[in-house]
Order: C-alpha cells, then structure tokens, then sequence
C-alpha cells in the first residue's frame, strides 16, 4: 500500500482514475485570422451583432468556454453560459477564471460596439470581486458588460455575473487601451 497522509493512494488513484469518471468534451471553431478579416470593414456594433447572430462565427474562447452573445447594444454586452462540469475547480465550484474571461470579453466587447471599423480595445487591468460563488447548479449564468467612459486612448467598462436565479456573483471593472 502506498500511503499519502493516510491515504491508500494505489486505490485512490484506481478509483479516480476509473474509465467510468472520465469526461472527454470536443472543441471545434473557427480559425481566427479569416473572420478577423470577414469583419476589419465592420462597425464593431455590427461585428458583435453578426457574432450573436450567427454571421460571423464566435472566437474560440467563447467556443472553449461555451458561452453565447445574447445582446449587442451600444455600450452594452450580455454574455450567457450553461454551466458545466469542465469548468469546475478541485472543490466543485466554477474555476474564478470562468468569470473573468466572461467579463473580460462583456467589457471588452461593450466598448467595441461604440467603435467604428479598424479599431479595437485592448485589456490593461481587470479587478473582479467575487460575492458568491458559481456551480453548475447556479442554471444559466449571465455576465454583462456596460461602457463607463469611451476615450481616445483608454476606455473603462464595468461589469457583472448573476447566476440563474438573478443574484449578482461577481463585480468587475476594467481599463482597456484602443487601438486602431
């Protein structure tokens, strides 16, 4: 027997090793560079309309992580993700990083529905706070992105995850410099 801290690791691993509770999740997408041009003559209202639409396909994070533009406003984004199990950390909660690229990409794209073709904003700081935490028992989780102040060289969003049942998760603002 092969002991750590008390523990029969041989049979530990057996067990959680076990073909039985084995998860495997198949991502495809889109390579990047073609929709990038497809959409380099589009507002970026229009490119996030198109995205929620169905037009452009969505970016491979969003694929990864399996969320969908819901709402495309000007000013304001609204991201949603069924949660799943591929998302949780060792202690059955939704990893934190599922939040900040949720919100990252809300703000992100928030600011760009009020930018004309060619340009774009890029992240300089990201501060969440976590009020409670997400699992996969939280139903449809929804993050959205609102445009505090649009500047020539930087720009700041605010954002916010509600769970499935309307109680806000997570807080977050952001700084973003342009481009373009």
């Amino acid at each position: 027997m092969t002991a750590v801290d008390g523990i029969d690791a041989t049979a530990t691993a057996r067990d959680l090793f076990a073909a039985g509770s084995r998860r495997e999740r198949v991502v495809a997408w889109q390579a990047p560079g073609p929709v990038a041009k497809a959409a380099a003559g589009m507002s970026g209202l229009d490119a996030m309309r198109a995205i929620r639409d169905g037009v452009l396909p969505e970016p491979p994070m969003a694929r990864l992580i399996d969320f969908r533009l819901r709402v495309a406003e000007p000013g304001r984004i609204v991201m949603e993700l069924q949660p799943h199990e591929g998302l949780e950390n060792t202690i059955g909660l939704l990893h934190g990083a599922t939040a900040a690229a949720l919100l990252d990409t809300a703000m992100g794209c928030a600011i760009s529905t009020m930018l004309s073709a060619g340009q774009g904003a890029v992240t300089l700081d990201l501060k969440l706070t976590y009020l409670r935490p997400l699992s996969v028992k939280s139903g449809t989780i929804s993050a959205e992105g609102k445009l505090i102040k649009l500047g020539r060289q930087t720009s700041y969003a605010e954002g916010w995850v509600h769970d499935g049942a309307g109680n806000l998760a997570v807080h977050a603002t952001a700084t973003f410099s342009m481009v373009g």
